[in-house]
């Protein structure tokens, strides 16, 4: 209890002494301000012109296969802006990238100088393929799903052209038109190759749900062509029987009677 009592203490005053202010009541240039690091670690905030001062720039030494890399940095950059300069000295992606100090591998989010990483220091650079085969599967999910989105924005303004026609013909049944069986059989069989496509696509989520809103319409359409086909089926076999009933029937050969008939005395 006495510990926490005088540490509480002890970090009072010196935030205390750091708000002193000169006898004309200005702040005093030279006042340290604090930062939390990760970890937990309270430590004197880093100027800005400190961080430009040649004294802060450290090299290092990464090791890459068969390959050292120096390179020259901020000691008060992070291991993440470290794996950036590696990337163009090695070609790794930064996501690909481990770096192993003290037989330890650092954060990307941890700073050198906290992990005490000094001017001459040797790191380790090694390639972590689990990251890469991650993110070379997510770039081609990526580029499918794109594909996928083409393929479903095309496909939904060949379908809009054909329900066009559709509706077309719709119209012309309803103020008891020709419908040419020719023009149906054309629009069902150019749905039917849609709807083949479709079967075809593979996707998740909003693609999903866009691909199955589309497989509904060709559906709808196609089952509207067969309607019409049937009706005019029906009406072509109402025009037939029309035509056998209106037929005049054939007159029968006259007879012609041939017998004699024998006559008695």
């Amino acid at each position: 209890m006495q510990s926490k009592i005088t540490t509480r203490s002890m970090m009072t005053n010196m935030f205390s002494r750091e708000k002193t202010s000169d006898m004309n009541g200005h702040s005093n240039p030279n006042v340290a301000e604090w930062e939390l690091r990760p970890g937990g670690m309270l430590v004197q905030k880093r100027n800005s012109d400190a961080n430009k001062s040649s004294s802060s720039i450290i090299k290092v030494n990464v090791k890459y296969a068969s390959s050292s890399h120096q390179i020259h940095i901020s000691s008060h950059a992070s291991f993440g802006q470290l794996k950036k300069m590696l990337t163009e000295s090695t070609g790794l992606h930064v996501e690909d990238q481990k770096i192993i100090f003290k037989k330890k591998v650092r954060d990307s989010k941890s700073y050198l100088d906290v992990e005490r990483v000094k001017d001459g220091s040797k790191l380790v650079l090694i390639e972590d393929i689990e990251s890469r085969e991650r993110r070379v599967l997510e770039k081609l999910k990526i580029a499918k799903m794109e594909k996928t989105s083409k393929s479903l924005i095309k496909i939904n303004l060949e379908v809009d052209k054909l329900a066009k026609k559709v509706s077309d013909l719709e119209d012309i049944a309803s103020k008891d038109g020709v419908v040419e069986e020719l023009d149906v059989e054309s629009l069902t069989e150019n749905l039917m190759r849609i709807l083949i496509t479709l079967d075809e696509i593979y996707g998740e989520g909003e693609l999903k749900l866009q691909r199955k809103e589309q497989v509904k319409r060709v559906q709808k359409h196609i089952e509207t062509l067969d309607m019409l086909k049937i009706a005019k089926a029906s009406e072509d076999n109402k025009v037939d029987c029309d035509k056998k009933q209106q037929q005049p029937l054939k007159q029968s050969d006259s007879v012609v009677v041939t017998t004699k008939w024998e006559t008695f005395d």
